[in-house]
């Protein structure tokens, strides 16, 4: 059930992407996504690499999940603002006799 409180809580951090030059790896959609994986990540470190039960859930859950999503958005931004500086360079045929 953890799970899904994180994926919600990267979802939430995720529409505050708009207030940002869209320079995110992969787009909105790659904000998204990373948003998502770095609150599930940090999400489960935080509570100890274990998945809390339905049960056991409380506020503070919900708030492990948000510095993972900030992290993912960071770290999407500055990789795709990486890629837009230094595009890769195509290599040079050999110019045939």
């Amino acid at each position: 059930m953890s799970f899904f409180v994180y994926i919600m809580m990267g979802i939430a951090v995720w529409h505050f992407a708009v207030w940002f030059p869209d320079r995110f790896w992969g787009g909105i959609v790659g904000a998204f996504i990373a948003s998502i994986i770095g609150a599930i990540v940090i999400g489960f470190a935080i509570a100890g690499f274990q998945v809390v039960g339905r049960h056991d859930l409380y506020l503070g859950v919900a708030v492990e999940a948000i510095p993972g999503a900030i992290v993912g958005l960071i770290a999407s931004w500055l990789y795709g603002r990486h890629l837009e500086e230094h595009p890769r360079r195509r290599r040079r045929r050999p110019a045939r006799a």
